[in-house]
């Protein structure tokens, strides 16, 4: 699948690059051509000759090499590849990429790149939370750099939570969607999808039966078009496709959040289950009974109207905005009144009365709502359904 491609590998001094030769390995298996850049950290957690050894390229350690930096090798070596990828891109690097520093090859070679960028995190979760962490994210994907991971999981330091790397295999499959020529090549497609889990207290929430399957069914199909994909998602039960960028949010605010923070893009599809309402006194211990069968006084307040919010924006608007219709009894004309009402382009709508099985299910039988009318789709399996709607989506972006 990567054959002829090249690859420029920045490896980053964290515990995570001891997978990067499996990484280095995978890659080469596709017919990719790697070459290694090993920062000073990373040469703490990997060698230059076992690096070398399985690039089958020479490594590239120090922006001052008077060998190659007669012929300004940094400049050479920024553009010419097909993908530059950081793996794993700690915090430092992130922040010498969001801030423009270039006071070694690694963060030099960024800066001097005109070549797409991958960078695959991997760092302590109290330093992926914090906010300059979160600021430089925001930065960076404003900048068009793209991210695969990082997942949640045990740390080396013994700490549980979301930083650590993304495995080789996703870091491939990524690569891969970067690289593949489709219709959709060179776009950016916003996806929401999932519940959102709106907190009554700390232990208890709203939520609904979305499983994400669809939401994320269409991410995958849309990236095997060739579209760079922002996957904001919910706490769905479905894990999200792989060559993706994702953002997990667990709330309607920051799902809007995430979504305004992802834009410009193409296209938005807003496949999530939004709950409408959330408890506006939600209470900060748990709830306990008090013996004598009072019941909570639950305030709810509306959340806010993704959808509208971003069908209805006077600027940076997306070109096409498709929003999803759950209804549960005279879908066309709910999903119609809808699409009207909050000022999408298009509607897709579904029956998800209990009878059908298709909330939660595998399956979805669709109608598209456009200014033209109804569709109507025969049922079929939400992986055909995604498939089908992303070739409809290129094809209304004028794609291939």
């Amino acid at each position: 699948m990567l054959a002829g491609k090249r690859i420029l590998l920045i490896i980053g001094g964290g515990i995570a690059a001891i997978k990067l030769p499996e990484l280095i390995r995978a890659l080469r298996a596709q017919g990719a051509s790697v070459t290694p850049v090993l920062t000073a950290g990373g040469a703490q957690f990997v060698t230059p000759l076992s690096i070398a050894a399985l690039a089958g390229n020479p490594i590239h350690t120090d922006l001052f090499d008077l060998t190659t930096e007669a012929e300004m090798g940094h400049i050479q070596l920024s553009r010419s590849a097909d993908l530059v990828v950081v793996a794993p891109a700690t915090a430092d690097l992130m922040a010498k990429m969001a801030g423009g520093i270039a006071n070694d090859l690694a963060s030099t070679l960024l800066l001097a790149t005109d070549t797409p960028v991958l960078i695959a995190p991997a760092m302590n979760v109290r330093m992926w939370e914090h906010p300059a962490t979160a600021r430089n994210r925001a930065t960076l994907a404003a900048d068009g750099i793209r991210f695969v991971g990082p997942n949640a999981g045990e740390m080396a330091c013994g700490e549980f939570g979301e930083g650590r790397m993304a495995e080789p295999a996703e870091i491939v499959a990524a690569i891969s969607a970067m690289l593949a020529d489709g219709p959709l090549k060179g776009r950016h497609v916003l996806v929401t999808s999932g519940p959102t889990h709106e907190p009554i207290d700390p232990v208890r929430y709203i939520a609904n039966r979305s499983s994400g399957a669809q939401g994320t069914a269409l991410a995958a199909a849309l990236r095997d078009l060739g579209a760079r994909v922002t996957f904001v998602t919910g706490p769905a039960s479905v894990a999200p496709p792989e060559g993706v960028t994702v953002i997990r949010v667990e709330t309607a605010r920051e799902m809007l959040e995430a979504v305004e923070a992802a834009l410009p893009a193409d296209a938005a599809v807003f496949a999530a289950a939004v709950a409408d309402w959330r408890v506006a006194n939600a209470a900060g211990q748990k709830m306990k009974k008090d013996g004598k069968g009072s019941l909570p006084a639950l305030e709810f307040a509306e959340n806010p109207d993704i959808l509208a919010i971003v069908s209805q924006m006077k600027a940076g608007r997306p070109g096409l905005v498709v929003g999803f219709a759950a209804e549960t009894h005279e879908v066309e004309r709910h999903a119609t009144e809808k699409r009207a009402r909050k000022g999408c382009d298009w509607i897709v709508a579904n029956d998800v009365s209990p009878g059908t099985g298709i909330m939660g299910g595998t399956e979805n039988a669709v109608t598209i709502i456009d200014a033209t009318g109804a569709e109507h789709w025969e049922r079929m399996g939400k992986a055909e359904v995604a498939r089908r709607l992303a070739a409809r989506i290129a094809a209304a972006l004028g794609a291939g």
